[in-house]
């Protein structure tokens, strides 16, 4: 299973991006996908999180601003990061489990300019 993420950039404070993450491979079962970030110095955390019934949850700091999709017949996930602010900017990165069995995508960078 590979996964590639995709839209990251340099945007301004209170500004979009939509995020995407396709995932390629022998897939079958989703359990969850989600998105994580690192930022420099920080350790990686959960970003946001939808479940194979459509279930999502995410993290307080981006509740209200982002929002994360799937598309289940391309085997896309997106997140849609709106009002960035300076706690943002990170490296953010693609995760999908499949029974046991963990994925993730090598992220996609968000930079926010004041």
């Amino acid at each position: 299973v590979q996964l590639m993420e995709s839209g990251g950039g340099l945007v301004q404070a209170g500004g979009s991006l939509r995020l995407s993450c396709a995932a390629s491979g022998s897939i079958f079962r989703i359990n969850v996908m989600g998105w994580y970030r690192q930022a420099p110095g920080k350790q990686r955390e959960l970003v946001a999180i939808i479940s194979s019934s459509g279930r999502t949850n995410s993290t307080d700091s981006v509740k209200g601003r982002f929002t994360i999709s799937r598309d289940k017949a391309k085997n896309t996930l997106y997140l849609q990061v709106n009002s960035l602010n300076a706690e943002d900017p990170a490296f953010y990165y693609c995760y999908l489990r499949m029974g046991p069995s963990s994925y993730w995508g090598r992220g996609t960078q968000v930079t926010v300019s004041s």
